[in-house]
């Protein structure tokens, strides 16, 4: 599918940056939208920290620096992808988010996700997975295959910061970008197959009418 034309300054404007919530006074949560407006890769997390809403960029400090290991574990970097961070609320206890909560942010994923048009979508952790499938199922039996929702493919993958509280994902997490890099590559290297076969295709020529 071609992406509609767009001017990229254009897209920022409606996708980029954060937001504060309304519903958020006193509680930490900004609505991030931030990267490559042509993404093939939308990374959807969960709840913003304290850091990422004073910096007003997600991914920040020990949890930023790992993704960006994982990216290059899948041949990409930070400016190859679009990271949405929309879902929940980190309020006092860390509750799970209200419906009014998840109602508010639902239409900037929305927005956003139309506006890039990701091939992928990476769901990072049990909220986003679940919240993207509609599905009860946790991230521990989903985490590296690929689902579906809509036209969107949905890879889900353990959060990086939870590799940094529990070793034993980081095996995971590791093997889940590698397996993602190999997807990406296979789209692509089918897709220039599929441009070389329609471009050794003869021209179509008209034929007379017959007498």
């Amino acid at each position: 599918m071609t992406k509609p034309h767009i001017p990229l300054d254009e897209i920022r404007a409606q996708v980029e940056g954060c937001r504060k919530c309304p519903l958020a006074d006193g509680r930490t949560q900004t609505v991030f939208g931030v990267g490559n407006p042509e993404a093939r890769v939308m990374i959807i997390g969960e709840a913003p920290g304290k850091n990422e809403d004073l910096q007003g960029e997600p991914f920040v400090g020990a949890a930023g620096k790992y993704l960006n290991e994982l990216l290059a574990v899948a041949g990409l970097v930070r400016e190859d992808v679009f990271i949405a961070n929309v879902l929940k609320c980190r309020p006092p206890g860390n509750r799970d988010p209200r419906p009014e909560e998840i109602e508010l942010c639902t239409p900037y994923l929305r927005e956003q996700t139309r506006t890039i048009d990701p091939e992928f979508l990476v769901t990072l952790g049990n909220f986003s997975t679940k919240f993207i499938l509609k599905t009860d199922i946790g991230i521990t039996r989903l985490h590296g295959t690929v689902q579906r929702a809509g036209k969107f493919k949905v890879f889900p993958i353990f959060h990086p910061a939870a590799a940094l509280y529990d070793g034993s994902k980081r095996e995971a997490l590791e093997n889940d970008f590698a397996t993602l890099g190999e997807l990406l590559r296979a789209s692509e290297a089918e897709r220039a197959a599929e441009a070389a076969a329609k471009a050794a295709e003869p021209p179509h020529v008209e034929q007379p009418p017959l007498l």
